[in-house]
Formats: C-alpha cells, structure tokens, sequence
C-alpha cells in the first residue's frame, strides 16, 4: 500500500516509521528543510519527550478532548515511548514533576534517532513541499496537490501541527484546505504561552525565576487554575510552566478581552506555599531577632532572592530604613500577607505565533478515535496537534503526538 504523511514533526515523523513498519511504502512530505523542528526546541532544547505515571495522570494534564485520546494512548504508552526511544539508543531520565528527558538534554538526539529510523523503513522524505489542495473523487481522497506537483496514493495521514511557532513550518494553512471539504475547525488560540502584565513588578522582577511557588489565575474572585511549580518575570509580563500551562485554560473564557479590558484577570503568586501564615510568621520573627538592629530592607536575605526584596518591601508598606527591631506586629502581618500573595495584573495572552502549541483545531467528533481516520473523508487520517487536543506542560503534548501518530500509521 502507498501512503503519503504529510508534516515531519514528532506525529508525522512516528505515523511514517509506524506505517512502514507494516510494510507499506511510505513518502514523508515536508514543508522546510529538515524533520522535527518543533522537537528540535521543546523543553529549552532538551525534549520533554513523555510523563512518568499512568492513564489517569495523562487525562488529567489534557485540558481538552482526553477521553478522545483513551484508544490510541493505552495501545502506545508512556512507558511504551520510553522503551522505544532506550531501544534507540536514546537513554531518558525521570526529573522533578515527572518529566521525562533524554540523558543527554539534547533534543536533537530524538530527532536524529527517529530520522535513523526513517531511513531503517524506507521512508522516502521530501523536503521543501507543501500542502496546497486535496485531490477527492466521491468522498474518497485519492491524492493530493503541492506546489511541487501531486502525489497519489492509497492512504494519506495529515500531521502538519497547528500555527505556533510559525518557523518551524506550522502556520496552519493545512485548517483552510481541510474546513473547505467539510471538517469543522474549531477556533484556533495560543496555547501554552506566556501572560502580558502591565505592572511595574515585571519590569522590576525581569529575569527572575521562582521555583516551588504556587500560582493561581482569577477571573474577577473566582480561581480558574492552580499549580506549583516554577514561573519566570519578563519585561512584558509573566512566564515559566505553571504560566504556560494555566493560559491553557484562560484562553477558554468567553469574552476574554473584555475581561482584560476591565481588569477582571489577575494572577496571584505565593512565593512560600508550604508554609501557613502562621508558620511564616514563626519564620520572620526569627530573621528579625537575628537582624533586630538592621534597617528592614537589609533583612530579609534570608527569606527570599535578593532581587525580590526591594519589591515585598515595597508592597509590605513598611518603611525600608526601619530597625527591624522597631517593626509593629501589624506590619509583620502586612509583610507575610505580601510574601503569600503578590498581585499580577494579566491583560493578554502573548500571540499564537510565540505559543507552545495551538488549541483548537480539527473536530475531534469527525475523527475515529481508534484509527484517527477522518470521519468525513475516506482515506484520509490525522494525527499531532492538527487534532483539537491539547495538554499542560510536562511532556503530554509530544505523547499526544506519538500516540495519535503510532494509530494513524497502524492504520
């Protein structure tokens, strides 16, 4: 049988060796120069390549359509990407949170052992070539048209990602082909990107990274998302994973610019969660009889990273050339509650173009989900982040991936 796969990224790359694997002939078409791009530069260049846990760990961390993603994770796991990519050659390790990396923090060492296994099946790669047309004859897809020609073939398989990171060849023309002959596209937003912030504490706080803080969003008092982990400031704004993956579900809110328009978005960071108030209080007053003759502003070296002193003094309302001794339990209460809840105004989300990955995308309720055969057009499958499903930060996305692409190349 001759199939064509068209997008080499993480899914394409795995529906190929899959369905060569079977015995067909396989022709990979890709719009750039090179496969793997977007794997080239997840997880700062190191590839978040899976998760560490089980079926129910993954449902949870997909923000939308998980149960579409049931069949074709039980029948390619986590576990099964690990043995396959140890069989490879290509070590992995366990890291906080339980992500998944390769040994060696190099993503280019995924890349270059998928496209090993290309040349192992007999793939043959086209570089340079993009989607411009479906070829249907009564329901059936029978071809396709690029602008370096057609190709015709027995089975196709479309993996040509979403329009984040536009360089690396996804800018989401692939929807409008597909929306033409009747797939419903659901409407496409950045996802996993970084948040805007007017305040001057980004500015001010540009370049420092919190780890183990909590980080919550709130449309208007009511808290949408909660996490742990690390986040970073920027000078427009805020970002890091627990960011990254909370704008997930921001972006779902309806009327969301009014809501930025009218300041009814805020994030709030506690920068010591696994203390209570209490506990904190306990701690500070400790610090204090250490540093009782120094000014404030001097004492709290201690606590918190140097750059966000001036800044808790600052919202603390304490004057910072105060003896620390002189310090009224009033103001201690203002400068733990300070600590514990530091206000971020968010009045944007970052463009698609810079996002992680895209939500929305194919209607998942016009797919198989054991196949990931279109249920609208015969012959033709779908598989990555083309689909509409998508997941925090921690290696579900590429799972996603891997998965949809191992059941797309099966099939």
């Amino acid at each position: 049988m001759k199939v064509i796969v068209v997008g080499a990224g993480a899914a394409g790359m795995m529906a190929a060796i899959t369905s060569a694997k079977c015995g067909n002939d396989v022709t990979l078409i890709e719009k750039t120069a090179s496969v793997g791009n977007k794997i080239k530069i997840t997880g700062k260049g190191r590839c978040n390549l899976t998760f560490d846990g089980d079926i129910e760990d993954f449902e949870n961390n997909i923000v939308k359509n998980s149960k579409f993603m049931y069949s074709s994770f039980m029948n390619f796991t986590n576990k099964d990407v690990v043995d396959y990519f140890e069989s490879l050659g290509v070590k992995t390790k366990v890291e906080r949170g339980g992500r998944i990396f390769p040994q060696s923090d190099n993503a280019q060492d995924v890349v270059l052992a998928l496209k090993n296994e290309l040349k192992k099946y007999g793939v043959k790669i086209v570089y340079n070539t993009s989607l411009k047309d479906l070829i249907i004859k009564e329901g059936v897809l029978v071809g396709i048209k690029t602008d370096n020609g057609e190709y015709i073939a027995d089975k196709f398989i479309i993996c040509t990602g979403g329009k984040s990171y536009k360089v690396t060849g996804s800018s989401g023309e692939c929807y409008d082909i597909l929306e033409k002959y009747g797939h419903n596209i659901i409407d496409l937003k950045p996802g996993l990107v970084p948040l805007k912030s007017k305040d001057d504490i980004c500015k001010k706080l540009q370049g420092l990274t919190l780890k183990n803080v909590s980080f919550k969003i709130l449309d208007k008092d009511k808290v949408i998302y909660d996490s742990f982990g690390e986040m970073l400031f920027a000078h427009f704004g805020i970002t890091g994973p627990i960011v990254l993956s909370g704008s997930s579900l921001l972006n779902r809110l309806e009327k969301l610019d009014d809501k930025f328009t009218k300041n009814e978005i805020c994030g709030i960071i506690d920068t010591k969660p696994a203390l209570s108030l209490e506990t904190l209080d306990k701690r500070i007053i400790r610090d204090f009889d250490k540093y009782s003759n120094k000014e404030f502003k001097n004492s709290l070296g201690d606590l918190l990273p140097q750059k966000l002193i001036p800044v808790i003094v600052e919202l603390s309302g304490i004057d910072p050339d105060k003896k620390v001794h002189q310090i009224t339990k009033a103001e201690r209460n203002r400068l733990v509650n300070s600590i514990k809840n530091i206000v971020i105004n968010i009045n944007g989300l970052m463009p698609i173009d810079i996002a992680i990955i895209t939500c929305g995308g194919i209607d998942v309720k016009q797919v198989n989900p054991k196949t990931m055969e279109s249920k609208i057009i015969k012959n033709l499958f779908f598989a990555g982040e083309i689909l509409d499903v998508d997941a925090y930060t921690g290696g579900y996305n590429l799972q996603i991936a891997f998965s949809s692409g191992v059941a797309a190349g099966k099939n």
